[in-house]
């Protein structure tokens, strides 16, 4: 069997697999062996080029960047559908369709609104070609490269599909995807995501879409266009299933097929009552009328058509007493206010805490202590202060004030000019700060100290021994002979942990320094552009900006904290200890671009845009993500921007295509 023979047998297999494993929840091989299946792919794919494919199950994992959103037009208008929140709006909806068709059986089917963002896929002989968001309903954004990493939309489609079909949809994030990415920004001192609608909305905009691939999107489709193809909605959601798609089917109760409105209630009231079960998040239902000859009688309005309607359900909320205010304290020193709660039974859990993020929230609700507030939940995890019942409030009520100290250490607290968060500057002696840290800079994905936990590190910082990362290297035997339950083995695995922390690669060093807004991905793109911690430093506002990935915040935070000589002097130290400060150049780099800047822009066909770039840096090259006097050069691929060609061609910057940049490197792929 040839390499493109296996190629194509190996992409049929695992679009098979991912088909089991997603869409119909039958999976037919271990993750062990769907992993081993994909990186041969992978190899053979890198190793024959020519056989690139946007929809090979290898692009599922992302990897280009989109600095802009290219505005695309609708084949057919995105009609946004009529609301209500009653059952006598709901029966006169009813009433409008049975009379417009009298003497015909209405048949109606029921299904769950997903609480996301509504995308359109194209498909052309099979192939998904274009993703889109709603945006205005005549034209949205297209989200193509972020949509092909959700795993549950399929790339290719399967069995006797029409030569070009739209499908419309809903990409939502699942409460457990939507936890997991509040506690990765919790960890790094972020600001929440209040619902995982918003969240599910900002990841399809991220310009990393490997980044996208991590975040756990799912999509449900609601709607196919090419309705000559079946005879109902219910016929089109089977023959989506058949080619590929997740439906909602009858079986899991999350859709109904129903003769008459009785049924319809009965649907809506269950899942008014049970949505708190589900493991993602709804705003209601949406009733349609089945038979699509009806639907095309009823026709619509300028805005939503007749033949459906959502009902929606009303927000979770409950009404609770305020009993005081409490602050935590993170990693970075922000204070975050919480409402202590009498506890209160909401969406089937106990509420007993409500987040009231910063000063400007507590001022806006006007906030007294023993308010009675109403808490709602709604699709938010994190439960909320919507109101404040100000015909309950006792005639002598204080005011809640904001904090002028820290909680823990009792620091005067500083607000930086732009910010609406309050932070404590004691940076080596606020506890919670220095646990946080500690945290941090231990954790896999940071120096991956293996055997030194949360508990250690708060044993560590309770007995005073060590205030920042850098104590940890210095620390005796004897030191660590005093926690508790520390043995001779103990010791000896947290010093070998300590000793391999010392080849962990300059990104994660950086990660694990704990700079506000830089992530692991900000911090791997910083580390390969400037190659070493000293360039890093001395890099001015300008320069930041101009990197890949780094924007006017990212640069600020960085400034910031170069700028600060605790962390200067932290620095220091872990280079004393050991740590690699520079980035070590792999196997295969060269200095043959050194000196030189690109900008990466359009599609290529032997390169993915991120292999591009990682070549570049490879061969001792620096991305950056526009186009100035100071770029080398543009790397241009098919369909890159008129405006970044047309101000390469003004400022005089040579624009290569893959064949020149190939001769550049000398590099021949």
């Amino acid at each position: 069997m040839t390499p493109s023979e296996r190629i194509v047998q190996l992409r049929a297999e695992l679009h098979a697999h991912n088909r089991k494993y997603y869409t119909e929840d039958t999976p037919t091989v271990s993750d062990t062996e769907f992993d081993f299946l994909l990186k041969e792919l992978e190899a053979l794919e890198a190793d024959n080029p020519e056989m690139f494919d946007p929809n090979s199950p290898t692009q599922r994992v992302g990897g280009e960047v989109t600095k802009r959103f290219a505005s695309v037009t609708h084949s057919a208008p995105m009609q946004s559908l009529a609301n209500t929140y009653s059952h006598e709006e709901l029966d006169a909806f009813f009433d409008r369709v049975e009379e417009a068709l009298p003497q015909e059986l209405v048949q109606y089917v029921c299904e769950l609104k997903y609480d996301g963002v509504a995308v359109n896929l194209r498909y052309d002989a099979g192939k998904l070609t274009q993703a889109v968001t709603r945006g205005d309903g005549t034209q949205g954004d297209d989200i193509t490269v972020n949509v092909r990493t959700i795993a549950t939309i399929p790339l290719l489609l399967r069995g006797d599909f029409p030569p070009v079909l739209e499908v419309r949809g809903e990409v939502f994030l699942p409460f457990a995807s939507f936890e997991a990415i509040n506690e990765d920004r919790a960890a790094q001192d972020l600001d929440l995501f209040m619902n995982p609608r918003n969240a599910a909305s900002g990841s399809l905009k991220l310009q990393d879409s490997s980044e996208v691939a991590k975040r756990g999107l799912d999509f449900m489709p609601y709607f196919a266009l090419g309705a000559s193809a079946w005879n109902s909605h219910r016929e089109s959601l089977e023959k989506l299933k058949a080619w590929g798609f997740k439906v909602p089917l009858q079986r899991t109760g999350f859709l109904a097929v129903c003769d008459h409105r009785v049924e319809a209630r009965a649907f809506l009231t269950r899942w008014e009552i049970e949505r708190d079960t589900l493991p993602f998040a709804i705003d209601g239902a949406v009733i349609k009328v089945n038979w699509v000859a009806q639907q095309r009688r009823l026709g619509s309005t300028a805005k939503a058509p007749r033949w459906a309607i959502a009902y929606k359900f009303k927000a979770l909320a409950a009404e609770s007493v305020l009993e005081k205010v409490m602050y935590q304290v993170g990693r970075t020193g922000a204070i975050t206010p919480v409402a202590q709660l009498t506890p209160v039974l909401l969406a089937g859990t106990v509420v007993k805490r409500a987040s009231l993020h910063n000063q400007d929230i507590i001022q806006k609700l006007d906030l007294h202590e023993g308010d009675t507030v109403m808490v709602e939940k709604g699709g938010e995890i994190i439960p909320k202060i919507t109101t404040v019942l100000l015909e309950k409030r006792g005639a002598h009520a204080v005011p809640v004030l904001f904090l002028l100290n820290c909680p823990e250490c009792q620091t005067p607290l500083v607000r930086k000019e732009g910010e609406a968060q309050h932070y404590c500057p004691n940076v080596l002696g606020c506890p919670p700060q220095i646990s946080g840290r500690l945290i941090h800079f231990i954790g896999r994905r940071a120096m991956d100290l293996d055997g030194l936990g949360s508990e250690t590190m708060a044993l560590l910082v309770e007995k005073g021994l060590v205030h920042r990362p850098s104590d940890l290297y210095n620390l005796s035997m004897d030191e660590w002979a005093s926690l508790p339950n520390f043995k001779e083995k103990s010791i000896a695995n947290a010093l070998s942990a300590l000793q391999r922390s010392k080849t962990v690669p300059f990104e994660r060093v950086l990660f694990a320094l704990g700079i506000r807004h830089v992530g692991e991905t900000v911090a791997k793109k910083m580390a390969r552009h400037w190659g070493s911690m000293e360039a890093l430093m001395q890099a001015d506002r300008t320069a930041l900006i101009e990197a890949d990935e780094v924007g006017e915040v990212i640069a600020e935070a960085v400034l910031r904290f170069f700028q600060d000589p605790l962390q200067l002097e932290e620095i220091h130290r872990l280079r004393q200890a050991g740590l690699q400060m520079t980035v070590v150049r792999q196997e295969g780099a060269s200095r043959t671009l050194e000196g030189m800047t690109f900008v990466v822009s359009g599609v290529f066909v032997g390169y993915s845009r991120d292999a591009i770039k990682e070549s570049i840096e490879l061969h001792g090259g620096r991305n950056v993500g526009s186009v100035s006097a100071k770029v080398s050069y543009v790397v241009a691929g098919e369909g890159m921007g008129p405006s970044k060609k047309a101000k390469a061609e003004a400022m005089g910057v040579k624009v290569l295509n893959e064949e020149e940049f190939n001769r550049l490197i000398a590099m021949e792929r």
